[in-house]
């Protein structure tokens, strides 16, 4: 997996307006008894990109030094698309709210063999504070990375 600034030629439409992207090339093993890509592999791909986003804006830093980070509250996914070897995909994320205590985000999984969106989904974070065991504020400097890296600012809650 790579990760990369925005989309590649094949697919910036779908996912132009997305800050983060990984690239994951499919696997033979992904695909089940049905012959597609299984479903649990599209959360997982979500899942990594949301820690590539996580490192981006300094939240995994912060669970390393404060033991605070982020808990997955939600995810949810719709399929458009069945993904079948071989392939690759480009999985988005991008932030759409930050509220008091969490962060909601939304995903795109892009086939490049298809050249075309085949999942999207959203999720929502909750910054954690590990050691209370308790949700905590958003941080201020969170907060301002995250809209630096989206280019906009986002409503305080």
């Amino acid at each position: 997996m790579s990760e990369g600034e925005g989309a590649t030629a094949d697919v910036s439409a779908p996912l132009a307006d997305y800050r983060v992207t990984i690239e994951v090339p499919l696997h033979w093993g992904d695909q089940d008894a049905l012959g597609h890509v299984n479903h649990v592999r599209y959360f997982r791909w979500y899942e990594t990109a949301r820690i590539v986003y996580a490192e981006k804006v300094g939240l995994m830093r912060l669970h390393r030094e404060r033991n605070i980070g982020p808990i997955l509250a939600s995810v949810a996914n719709d399929y458009r698309r069945q993904l079948t070897f071989p392939d690759v995909v480009d999985v988005g994320v991008r932030a759409t709210r930050i509220g008091i205590s969490s962060i909601d985000l939304e995903h795109r999984i892009v086939s490049r063999a298809r050249k075309a969106l085949a999942a999207e989904g959203t999720a929502t974070l909750v910054v954690f504070d590990y050691n209370l065991q308790r949700p905590t504020r958003v941080p201020d400097d969170l907060r301002r990375a995250i809209e630096e890296l989206e280019g906009r600012e986002f409503p305080r809650s």
